[in-house]
């Protein structure tokens, strides 16, 4: 069958389908009642493989709407335990692409922060001091590219903290490119941010081996395709 043009399908086997969300989805239904990509992805689903009624389709993490990437979502019950059990052990490697205008302090670096969520105002916080009920979240950073105004960061997290990136990076001066919540000044024409899930590695939790899935960021969008063409060449 015909993949739709809203669904851009990076790897799919019996047990695991990863999806290069893009800006404005959501990934599941929320308060706005939105259209969301699991429901797209279990109609995809369904129609491909002739199922009748829904199929089985979970949810094994969240990016925020706002931003870009790959998604991974479980095809069978077996498939979404293990996955959720390696995402709570820190055993699945998550790199992101992040576009900022101000050079960090060092071309690359660790930053460990203490974060505090604000449910009311959907916001986190960071503390370089351990506080109450903050949680401490570890990013690995380096400086993959830059054009005339802006640097391309690549992202590595240890955590898997509410905003960790955006908000470890606005609180060393360094906010992504679009993002108003985290004190960018302009917004981007699309309503995204420039945060990009590059790139998501396991170990496939059925048949035991190896999975490196990677994700190409929209090149609608001139400054991403300014940095992938500029990798291209090197």
């Amino acid at each position: 069958m015909k993949i739709p043009d809203t669904l851009r399908i990076l790897y799919e086997d019996n047990h695991i389908i990863a999806v290069n969300k893009t800006v404005s989805d959501l990934v599941q239904k929320d308060k706005t009642g939105d259209p969301a990509l699991d429901d797209k992805v279990k109609k995809y689903l369904r129609e491909k493989y002739n199922k009748p009624g829904e199929a089985f389709l979970g949810v094994v993490h969240r990016i925020d709407r706002p931003v870009s990437g790959v998604v991974l979502f479980a095809r069978t019950g077996k498939a979404l335990a293990r996955m959720n059990k390696m995402f709570k052990e820190g055993t699945i490697t998550k790199t992101y692409w992040a576009v900022v205008k101000n050079q960090p302090p060092q071309p690359s670096g660790t930053l460990v922060h203490y974060v505090t969520r604000d449910a009311a105002k959907n916001k986190s916080f960071c503390s370089a001091e351990p506080k109450s009920a903050a949680k401490k979240a570890v990013l690995h950073y380096s400086v993959i590219g830059r054009s005339d105004r802006y640097f391309l960061l690549e992202v590595n997290l240890e955590t898997g903290r509410h905003h960790q990136i955006r908000s470890q990076l606005a609180h060393i001066g360094c906010p992504i490119k679009g993002d108003l919540k985290y004190g960018y000044p302009r917004s981007n024409e699309n309503g995204g941010i420039s945060l990009h899930a590059r790139n998501v590695r396991f170990i496939h939790p059925v048949r035991n081996e190896a999975v490196s899935i990677t994700a190409d960021p929209d090149t609608d969008d001139a400054l991403w395709k300014f940095f992938l063409d500029r990798m291209a060449e090197h």
